[in-house]
């Protein structure tokens, strides 16, 4: 950022990465508000120097700049003050007799959030212009980011009777029709579940839960879990009659969520029949879609969000929601066409 950038900064009115402190002598106590907030958002430039009055706003500068800056980088780096080590890049501007200090604070990785100080209810976000204190749900859900691609491999206190066995015959039935050759198929029930990652040391993992569990089981263990499905005869909620049409509250395990959800999506598109060699033809490619979604969301989930996951059908659009943060920002997962399920178990299994 050079002195023209943060001119341009200044005179801006959304300040979503960028935060001005007056500093004037010693290192003001709520920079450590901006400092975790901007660790575990996107990042952002910390101006120690400025003074803001509403829109406007005042260059007082820094006294002694050296040892302001001193003082506020060792804090970062000594990893006393803060949970985590913060390497910052400080730049200096001279407005004719003052001096600015601004110090670019970069996003922690998930696997180090949450970034607090002193204790963990000091943990921050950004959000809009303003640093908010996060909630108790937010520093959960950090924590299970930072477990990214491990949770659902965790184990659960339940058993092998917790399972819906009818399920597990659907799904072996399915297994063999997708794959009639493959090793899988000559296995036990139990020897079958183990390879899949449904049963580690005669425990059921979480994964295991949420693909084949009882109803019962599943809400014992995760009371939030349920899938929300949502036809709205409208292009948004006002244009619509009702507020929908059809829903489906599924608190059924994943794979028979996934094939009542399947279901009602194909009867929203029309599906040409067409002949190949004698037999009908693969799917059609918005057929494909629409399955890639749904699958999508189902191994990406967030299952110990308290929100749901959700998907809308409106009259021109199908809308698919699921919480839970992406391993990556998503110009990078575009870029390199990356691939890194939530939930690995789940993701094999479909």
């Amino acid at each position: 950022m050079n002195k023209q950038e943060l001119i341009e900064k200044l005179e801006d009115i959304e300040w979503e990465d960028f935060e001005v402190k007056e500093a004037k002598s010693e290192v003001p106590k709520n920079a450590w508000e901006t400092v975790s907030a901007f660790s575990n958002t996107a990042g952002g430039w910390l101006v120690f120097g400025v003074k803001k009055e509403g829109k406007s706003y005042e260059i007082l500068g820094v006294k002694t700049p050296d040892r302001i800056e001193q003082q506020f980088i060792s804090v970062l780096r000594s990893g006393n003050k803060l949970n985590k080590k913060i390497e910052v890049k400080c730049k200096k501007y001279n407005f004719e007799d003052k001096t600015v200090l601004a110090f670019y604070i970069p996003q922690k990785h998930k696997r180090e959030k949450p970034i607090y100080f002193d204790n963990q209810k000091n943990t921050f976000i950004r959000t809009g212009s303003g640093d908010q204190r996060a909630t108790q749900e937010e520093v959960d859900t950090f924590y299970r980011n930072a477990s990214f691609e491990e949770k659902d491999q965790e184990l659960t206190t339940f058993k092998l009777e917790d399972l819906d066995m009818e399920t597990i015959k659907q799904y072996r039935n399915f297994f063999v029709q997708v794959n009639p050759t493959h090793r899988y198929n000559t296995l036990t029930d139990k020897e079958f579940l183990e390879k899949l990652g449904i049963i580690k040391d005669s425990k059921i993992t979480f994964a295991g839960l949420l693909l084949f569990g009882k109803e019962d089981s599943l809400i014992e263990a995760m009371p939030n879990y349920r899938i929300e499905y949502l036809e709205i005869l409208g292009t948004s909620y006002e244009d619509a009659p009702t507020r929908y049409n059809y829903r489906l509250s599924s608190e059924k395990n994943l794979f028979l969520t996934f094939f009542d959800i399947f279901e009602r999506l194909i009867k929203q598109i029309e599906i040409p029949f067409s002949i190949k060699q004698g037999v009908r033809d693969d799917d059609p490619p918005h057929v494909q879609a629409l399955r890639e979604a749904l699958v999508n969301l189902i191994i990406n989930t967030d299952y110990f969000s308290k929100t749901n996951s959700r998907i809308r059908v409106f009259s021109n659009r199908f809308e698919f929601f699921n919480p839970g943060a992406l391993p990556k920002k998503i110009e990078l997962i575009l870029k390199e066409d990356f691939s890194l399920p939530r939930n690995p178990i789940i993701a094999k299994a479909f």
